[in-house]
């Protein structure tokens, strides 16, 4: 054999073991790229595609942890693609708390990409005129698990409120009342900067020259606002309401406003004892004259116009028919007249109350 033929022999051996090399190579390499597609994106999720499943991500909590909560709530089916899929992009200490509403079928991918994007559940939140803050802070605990006490503490904070371009002491009256829209694990100053900027979008500027024409701030303006949204059921009712209070107000007279001292007594809302009448502080209407020293509660935007639109009526008094509405009277002789006929009908109610008891009481034995 020729030197030619060995070296062309030779040449031929090394072709072949490089495509062999090759060959593997690309087998490897298809196995891995496989492997990988597997891990990633195939279905990790139970279910299809029309089922979710409810997950919630405590704040705080480990990989580890949420990887356990997801295979008891049997809302994935293997854990190793899970954690490998974390590992290889990873993203195993970006997982986001929150409140989420996971689609059935979806990938290790799609997975992590929800819950590390933070894509949370939408919370429709309900806030209705004439609760106090800390009551909005309780419903907003229940629905989107924010801490209530560092939501008390921002509503009290001076230089929270003075950020918020808001003049006041306190944000009590200023968290508009409406449906909002928040995000589960929301932030305090978020949600209350939301509200707070509602606020500012319904106390426009007609609003805000009236109150100007009145000689009253917008924290006065509230304050009366709020007092008419303890006072009345009826809207029919809010300008004349107001009206007795400007009514008094110009005369110097005291307001002697219930809401006012239920918003001083610890155990409220209740009956009103005498008592209760002569509690000494600056928001009790009944011992200190003129307007208490802020909101207390969070009125509507139909309470606000009441208060800056009153009635042209000279009423001075008025009193509960038991059933939402009010007698009004232009002098005290009236209100101790309608007074009696309230406290008449209390009586009747008591007495059939008792009556109901009793029957009750029978029907058992």
């Amino acid at each position: 054999m020729t030197s030619g033929e060995i070296a062309a022999k030779r040449n031929r051996r090394l072709i072949k073991k490089r495509y062999l090399i090759a060959a593997i190579a690309s087998s490897a390499s298809f196995i891995i790229i496989s492997t990988l597609v597997w891990l990633v994106f195939s279905p990790i999720v139970s279910g299809k595609s029309g089922d979710f499943f409810p997950l919630k991500i405590s704040r705080g909590a480990s990989f580890y942890s949420i990887t356990k909560l997801l295979l008891k709530n049997e809302i994935i089916h293997n854990s190793f693609k899970f954690k490998s899929t974390a590992w290889l992009l990873n993203l195993r200490s970006k997982l986001k708390a929150g409140k989420y509403e996971i689609q059935g079928g979806l990938s290790s991918y799609a997975l992590l990409k929800q819950v590390t994007g933070g894509r949370v559940t939408v919370e429709s939140v309900r806030i209705l005129e004439g609760i106090q803050a800390k009551q909005i802070a309780g419903i907003l605990k229940d629905q989107t698990e924010i801490d209530s006490t560092r939501f008390m503490q921002l509503v009290n904070d001076p230089d929270f409120i003075k950020n918020l371009g808001v003049k006041a002491k306190t944000l009590e009256g200023f968290l508009f009342p409406d449906t909002y829209n928040f995000y589960w694990g929301m932030k305090s100053e978020d949600i209350i900067s939301i509200m707070v900027n509602e606020f500012k979008t319904n106390f426009n500027d007609s609003l805000r020259n009236r109150a100007a024409e009145q000689g009253r701030s917008v924290v006065e303006t509230l304050t009366l606002a709020s007092i008419i949204e303890g006072e009345t059921v009826l809207d029919s009712e809010r300008s004349t309401v107001s009206a007795v209070y400007h009514n008094r107000l110009k005369r110097g007279m005291r307001l002697q406003a219930d809401p006012t001292i239920q918003y001083i007594i610890e155990d409220g809302p209740r009956r009103l004892l005498i008592r209760d009448l002569k509690i000494d502080s600056p928001y009790n209407t009944y011992r200190y004259k003129g307007l208490p020293p802020g909101p207390i509660n969070n009125p509507g935007l139909a309470s606000i116009r009441a208060s800056l639109y009153p009635k042209n009526v000279g009423y001075l008094y008025f009193v509960a028919n038991g059933d939402g509405s009010h007698t009004f009277s232009r002098t005290l002789k009236e209100h101790l007249r309608a007074k009696a006929k309230f406290d008449k009908y209390r009586v009747k109610i008591k007495r059939l109350k008792a009556i109901e008891r009793e029957i009750q009481k029978k029907t058992r034995r």
